[in-house]
């Protein structure tokens, strides 16, 4: 049995803290092959995940919040945004599911929030993610200016402070 509490929640929030991306997997797979991707994702506000889609191969992924909150956006082929969820973990607003072939994204707004997240396998870094030509690489200068800019709209979309 594979048991998810507050030390492995919290060991793997600690990993995120101290991570350059400011965020960390723990895998629950015992192996990249396996064709059920199971594992913690625990992001600090400020990680940047670039909008992307799974397709070729086709996979859904699922969100579900364990702790803190989190944002969730699916964007149309342009960048606009499409729609939007807030996962709280205190509002009993617990989960998305994410079709194939969908842009989106995540924002973390709390420290120490984390997800459970379930995707199709098998991972391979080569084809997993297909990312959008119209949002910067993760590392590149413009990133951060993206990511504080889509922050303040999901924020006003969601009528938030």
């Amino acid at each position: 049995m594979i048991r998810i509490d507050n030390e492995i929640v919290d060991k793997t929030t600690t990993r995120a803290k101290e991570s350059q991306r400011r965020r960390m997997n723990y895998n629950f797979h015992p192996q990249l092959d396996d064709l059920l991707q199971r594992m913690l994702n625990a992001m600090e506000p400020g990680t940047y995940i670039r909008p992307h889609k799974h397709e070729y191969p086709d996979k859904t992924e699922v969100f579900m919040i364990l702790r803190g909150k989190m944002i969730v956006i699916e964007f149309d082929d342009t960048g606009d945004i499409k729609d939007i969820e807030l996962l709280d973990s205190t509002q009993g607003r617990w989960a998305v599911e994410i079709p194939p072939r969908t842009w989106h994204s995540l924002i973390s707004l709390e420290s120490g929030s984390v997800a459970y997240e379930i995707k199709n396998g098998p991972y391979n870094p080569i084809d997993d993610k297909n990312f959008a030509v119209w949002a910067p690489a993760e590392n590149s200068p413009e990133a951060a200016n993206f990511l504080n800019e889509l922050t303040k709209r999901c924020k006003a979309l969601l009528k938030m402070d």
